[in-house]
Parts: structure tokens; C-alpha cells; sequence
């Protein structure tokens, strides 16, 4: 039913590992491999590609979902819907920055004292052209296909550039002076196909299942036995997304509680769980969390 098409590069891994932690692996012949298939009804086909095209692809019908960054959705201007920003970056959660930079020694504080004629180098020649434009700055914006940060300053004066950390940039001598954009991937969607209902279903779904693993990577589930006196205490400090669940065990055996907590606490919560009288503490994975 759906046509989908997930971004080549350094977006590819964390998301075909999204796409497996959703039941929605992509089955292909090999990892150069440009097309595969999903083995989910709502899904027809799935192809690679670069994600500076996929925005277009997917407005002019091609595709029917996507999976980008912000930042090509901008640059292209496509007109898509968004359905959904899905928090992960290059190497890991959040953003990225589509930032101006120079060199360090430059003297340019901000953007606004770009001298007039400054050379420009960038893969986002659009984003770069309407912020100097919004400036009354011109200058020559010159396409780069990567190393961008190598082309300071012997062959231009500035770049605009994509960095999670901006560690790179720092290593080659260069200042961050301006933001243009911060980027988070997104779930992109033909607009005409989100009109359709039955299409629409199927993206809801697909957005569901996504959503959900992305949730879930963030938490994990807790279970543990308490005596009735230790119980109060250990619910005291136990996090949840409403409530923990409490049972009373068979005979004399006190409760068992469980819930769910976010991942990044449960190494200096079980101890204090354990502190506080919880027993037989035990830490599951958990698949997706749909609200």
C-alpha cells in the first residue's frame, strides 16, 4: 500500500535499527543493495536514497512516506507533511545544527559582519542564500560535495555546515558564529497520499510502531517483591508513567510491584529500591511504549 523511502548514509543504520525495534525490518539481498521489502501489508516497497532527495521524491509522489532531516525538508522547500519528529541523529538521540562558520582567527564575531563578497562554501546553498539575503549581505555560495570545513581558508572565507557537537569544526581551527536551523529527523509524507484515508490508516500505524520503539528505547521495565512494611518506602521513590502496579502475593509474601522507569535512572534507583527493603528486583527491556 505504502511506498517508503529511508535516507542512505549517515542516518541509514540508526534508522534501519529503528525500522527492526518497530517489527518493521527491511529484508534486502545485500547492504548495497538500493531496494527491499518489509514484510507488513501496509508496506509495498522500500528504497535507499540519499536524504538531501528524499523530501522531493516524496512531494512529487514518488514515495508516499519518508524519512529525512529537517534540514533537506528546508533546503528543498518541499512541500510535504510532517508527520512525526523521530529524536536520533548521526551517532546517537537529539539534533543536528546547520551552522555559519569561519575561522578562528578571523575576527567575525557574527554574521552580520560577513564583508560583502565573501565566498561561501556548503551543501545548503538555499538556506545560506536566504540568510545573507535577510542580511543585505551578498556573497558567492559555492555547492561543496564534502569537506567542507577543509575548503578554510585558502579557498573560501566561511562555510555553512551540518555538526552535531561542532568538535570538528573546533579541530580545524573554526568559530560557530550563527544557527541557521536545528534539525531533527522527521516521518514526511506525501500530501496527497495523507489524503487518502486508507493510506492515512497506514501511516498512522507506521508512525505508531516507530514512535513506540523510540519510546521504549528510553525506559526499561522494573519488577520486585516488597514486605507490606517496606511498601510505602519503595513507592515513595518509585517513578511511573501513571502508577506502579501493586499485587498482593499468595500467603504472607508481601506485594509485587512493578513499572516502568526511564532507562538513564535505573542504575542509581536499584540500589536505593534494595536500600529501602525491595527484594528479587529484576530489569526487562521493554519493545514499545504506545500512549
Amino acid at each position: 500500500m505504502l511506498k517508503l523511502v529511508i535516507p542512505k548514509g549517515s542516518l541509514e543504520q540508526q534508522t534501519l535499527s529503528l525500522l527492526e525495534a518497530a517489527d518493521l525490518a527491511l529484508r534486502r539481498s545485500g547492504d548495497r543493495d538500493y531496494h527491499g521489502t518489509i514484510d507488513d501489508p501496509r508496506i509495498e516497497r522500500v528504497s535507499i536514497l540519499r536524504p538531501q532527495e528524499i523530501p522531493r521524491y516524496v512531494a512529487e509522489g514518488f514515495f508516499d512516506l519518508g524519512v529525512t532531516g529537517r534540514d533537506w525538508v528546508e533546503e528543498t522547500g518541499s512541500e510535504v507533511e510532517v508527520l512525526a519528529e523521530l529524536p536520533y541523529a548521526k551517532r546517537g538521540s537529539g539534533s543536528v545544527k546547520i551552522v555559519l562558520a569561519v575561522s578562528g582567527d578571523s575576527g567575525i564575531e557574527r554574521a552580520d559582519q560577513v564583508p560583502a563578497g565573501s565566498r561561501i562554501s556548503t551543501e545548503y546553498p538555499n538556506l545560506t542564500r536566504r540568510l545573507f539575503e535577510r542580511l543585505g549581505i551578498p556573497v558567492r555560495v559555492f555547492l561543496s560535495y564534502g569537506a567542507t570545513e577543509a575548503k578554510v581558508p585558502e579557498i573560501v572565507d566561511a562555510i555553512v555546515d551540518v555538526t552535531e557537537t561542532g568538535s570538528t569544526l573546533r579541530r580545524h581551527g573554526m568559530r560557530i558564529i550563527e544557527t541557521l536551523l536545528e534539525s531533527r529527523t522527521l516521518l514526511i509524507a506525501n500530501r496527497e497520499a495523507a489524503a487518502d484515508p486508507s493510506r492515512r490508516r497506514a501511516m498512522e500505524d507506521v508512525r505508531t510502531l516507530l514512535l513506540g520503539a523510540l519510546e521504549a528505547r528510553r525506559r526499561v521495565l522494573v519488577k520486585l517483591n516488597v514486605a507490606e512494611a517496606s511498601l510505602a518506602g519503595v513507592l515513595e521513590v518509585l517513578p511511573a508513567m501513571k502508577a506502579p502496579t501493586v499485587s498482593k502475593l499468595a500467603g504472607d509474601g508481601g506485594y509485587a510491584v512493578e513499572t516502568v522507569v526511564e532507562k538513564s535512572r535505573i542504575n542509581t534507583l536499584i540500589p536505593e529500591l534494595k536500600a529501602r527493603g525491595a527484594s528479587d528486583i529484576v530489569e526487562l527491556p521493554i519493545a514499545k511504549i504506545v500512549h
